[in-house]
């Protein structure tokens, strides 16, 4: 890779916020200088490098700069600050509109709330997995620059027997007291039909619970649910939130925006796209994402700066397989 190509990889990859990618382009760009005898370059990249990496550790070691859930709330809750963005996304223009539009309304809420009326708020994330809902979470967080908050829904079912709405009115509590993304992921684990026969109550008391509180919620948090299983939900949920997006399996676009996008750090001239394209046929984006970081891994264990279509068809062909087991 010329050094102009390893200067767009890493423009790229810092507008994305993607810092692993952007060190391992720096890395390639320090091999690069060594091949081509500039040695004390390359040692200065390399050491550069090595800082960045072992600051970063050294920052994830620290406590996150927010205030941890205490209480009841620390065993429903986990919090963290996301770092995706939209623009690290591969997604359709139809998706990433509607993503916009909630950013948008979001960002000059107070334009609306002027003229009574609300952003959107209250989401409903739909389709198969590995499609990128949580990853949305995350971006949508990441984009406000607000705390994420998972609901731990294996706390949250097996603390709930015999206590849903205390538990329930915990959660959104906490919504009106700290603006946050809040994120219930795998939501047809309490969101499923109230007149499946094999529900227990107490499941169907969880859902009626969530119901009410969703509905007199007026707080300033997003709420994000997100399912794999939309036909389970209960009908009455969809009309208690904002938005209900729909998520599937990319199209070629998207699917080569995503190979793309990952190995954006490699000689890739010479790839047949077409085909690669090809082969995904069926793998969600988390699928197509894995091949690709597969296909790179073995260029560079390999030591060569470019990757094949070897590498790819055989990387895509096994996380073909491992989806499908």
């Amino acid at each position: 890779m010329t050094a102009s190509k390893h200067l767009i990889a890493l423009l790229k990859s810092h507008i994305a916020r993607d810092d692993d990618q952007f060190l391992s382009i720096a890395m390639q760009a320090a091999a690069h200088e060594a091949r081509k005898g500039h040695g004390q370059v390359a040692q200065q990249l390399r050491a550069l490098v090595d800082q960045a990496r072992s600051g970063k550790v050294e920052r994830a070691r620290r406590p996150v700069p927010i205030a941890q859930p205490k209480g009841d709330l620390a065993a429903l809750v986990s919090v963290s600050f996301s770092e995706t963005r939209l623009a690290s996304m591969a997604l359709t223009d139809e998706l990433e509109l509607r993503l916009k539009r909630v950013l948008t309304e979001q960002r000059q809420q107070h334009k609306l709330v002027e003229r009574g009326l609300q952003p959107r708020r209250k989401l409903l994330l739909v389709g198969p997995p590995g499609s990128g809902k949580t990853m949305t979470a995350g971006a949508l967080a990441g984009e406000l620059h607000l705390p994420l908050f998972t609901v731990v829904f294996d706390t949250l079912i097996t603390r709930f027997m015999g206590e849903t709405a205390s538990k329930l009115r915990i959660i959104f509590d906490a919504m009106a007291e700290t603006r946050g993304v809040y994120f219930f992921d795998e939501f047809d684990a309490i969101g499923s039909r109230r007149s499946e026969r094999n529900d227990v109550g107490e499941i169907r008391r969880v859902l009626n619970s969530f119901l009410q509180f969703l509905e007199k919620d007026d707080s300033d948090s997003l709420i994000i649910a997100a399912t794999n299983h939309v036909e389970l939900l209960d009908p009455a949920l969809f009309r208690r939130f904002d938005d209900v997006i729909q998520y599937g399996l990319p199209d070629e676009g998207v699917t080569l925006k995503i190979l793309q996008s990952r190995l954006v750090g490699f000689e890739a001239d010479k790839l047949d796209w077409g085909k690669a394209v090809e082969l995904t046929a069926g793998l969600s984006q988390a699928e197509i994402s894995r091949a690709a970081d597969e296909a790179a891994k073995r260029a560079i264990l390999a030591d060569r700066s470019n990757v094949t279509d070897e590498d790819l068809s055989v990387s895509i062909q096994e996380r073909g397989s491992a989806a499908h087991r």
